[in-house]
């Protein structure tokens, strides 16, 4: 996942809309599980730089081939940075956390990621309304359940990397915004390709090695994580950024977390406790309201 503009809606039809949902909750709810798999064979940083290197060569060239501008060389460099944010710092960190904490656990954290980009968009100058607090009071009183009550409590590298993923990714969101990016799929490739030399320098500096064949489960989660996450999803996002409000596009946000605790539970025998799950309702009930504040929030003229 990588983070880009909204261009302008454009119509189409409902269940044109409704695929693409879909598509984007279940393929990237399913992603927090398959980096569980994966990791059974790859190590958490050579794992991100193999993903992300395929995911955005494949779609660096197919860009390139249907006429699209590669980015210019001071896009290049604000890519570059905003891959240590968007990349190395929240996908390389949910990778290395995974190592010990459960991959619905993982989801659930990440999930907080929007009252992170609403702190550092009020730092920015955008000052919450009186919902938007009422939000982020409750989503960070679920963060704060979801750190005391759950397996994270008991893992500090996983806590401390499920803490820091989702305020580099929200602060990446925000920062960008103001930065010169190519166009949407470029800028997601671009940024990929990127990632993965700062994902390939942390696991030198991790020393990471791949001392043995991985085994076949874990390459078809890598390969599922290639396709299904980086290129799939990212494009069912895109395309609704193109066609729908930016809050239903941004929905997974909400969506993600229960389905990654779903494939936890029926596909990796994970087991949640009503603690995790009640850390998971309140912190997605700030976002929710969050998300519905700015909907119903007039435009600035």
């Amino acid at each position: 996942m990588t983070a880009a503009s909204a261009p302008a809606v454009r119509s189409a039809s409902a269940l044109a809309v409704a695929t693409a949902l879909v598509t984007l909750y279940v393929l990237w709810g399913s992603t927090y599980l398959a980096i569980r798999f994966a990791l059974e064979g790859y190590p958490p940083f050579l794992l991100g730089a193999i993903r992300m290197s395929i995911a955005g060569a494949l779609m660096y060239v197919v860009l390139r081939a249907r006429g699209t501008s590669a980015p210019t060389r001071k896009q290049w460099r604000t890519l570059a940075v905003l891959s240590i944010w968007m990349v190395l710092l929240s996908n390389g960190l949910v990778n290395l956390a995974e190592t010990e904490v459960g991959s619905g656990i993982a989801a659930i954290a990440v999930a907080s990621m929007p009252l992170f980009a609403g702190v550092f968009a009020m730092l920015r100058g955008r000052h919450p309304s009186r919902i938007e607090w009422v939000g982020l009071v409750i989503g960070f009183l679920g963060v704060i359940w979801l750190n005391a009550g759950s397996e994270l409590s008991s893992s500090l590298l996983g806590l401390v990397c499920l803490t820091i993923a989702p305020i580099a990714w929200a602060w990446g969101s925000i920062w960008s915004r103001d930065q010169d990016l190519p166009e949407p799929f470029m800028a997601a490739s671009g940024q990929m390709l990127c990632g993965s030399v700062w994902m390939l320098l942390a696991a030198l500096l991790h020393g990471e090695r791949m001392t043995e064949v991985p085994p076949l489960d874990a390459t078809l989660a890598l390969a599922w994580l290639i396709t299904a996450g980086s290129i799939l999803g990212f494009t069912a996002y895109i395309w609704l950024l193109h066609h729908v409000r930016p809050a239903l596009a941004t929905s997974y946000a909400y969506v993600n977390p229960p389905i990654a605790v779903a494939f936890g539970a029926l596909l990796g025998g994970e087991v949640f406790t009503l603690n995790d799950i009640g850390a998971m309702t309140v912190i997605l009930v700030g976002v929710v309201i969050i998300t519905l504040a700015r909907v119903r929030a007039p435009k600035s003229t």
